[in-house]
């Protein structure tokens, strides 16, 4: 898969210690992204599912792992790879995507697959105007803080309580 980079030990990119992987790759190219050089789907580098989820697996302090970007949801086979391999091992799963919950639901098989293995999604764009240093765990304040898997249930976005 392309990468643009990992952080191992993020605390600010979810709930715990999370190992964050940022995707390379991005169709929103959102105004004001905070990783603009992510958007390139040339750039970044080439790394195995495999070799990933062992760099996840040395750390045993790690809560969790994040999907950022660029758009993980645009290497959606690869992170649902990385995401079942980890949740076998007791991880938790976030992800960030300029995609909302609605439109996942509306992709392809491989987006829905990896919605499936989250359990927080934060969905929708970036939207300059709209942000705020003040929220927690998104940049804008269109952006939500979903639970997947009762969202799922219900068949529409919940709010993680």
């Amino acid at each position: 898969m392309r990468i643009a980079n990992y952080i191992q030990d993020s605390i600010v990119d979810g709930k715990g210690l999370r190992f964050t992987l940022f995707t390379q790759g991005c169709p929103h190219r959102c105004e004001g992204c905070h990783n603009p050089q992510t958007h390139d789907f040339d750039g970044g580098r080439e790394m195995s599912t495999d070799e990933i989820v062992a760099i996840i697996l040395k750390n045993p302090l790690t809560d969790g792992v994040t999907f950022s970007g660029g758009e993980p949801f645009a290497q959606a086979r690869d992170c649902a790879a990385i995401a079942r391999a980890v949740r076998e091992k007791g991880l938790n799963i976030w992800a960030y995507s300029g995609y909302t919950f609605e439109q996942l639901l509306a992709g392809s098989d491989d987006m829905r697959e990896l919605l499936s293995l989250c359990d927080v999604l934060v969905d929708g764009p970036f939207i300059l105007a709209q942000r705020s240093l003040s929220l927690k765990w998104r940049g804008s304040a269109n952006q939500r803080v979903l639970d997947v898997p009762k969202s799922l249930a219900a068949g529409e976005a919940v709010l993680l309580a």
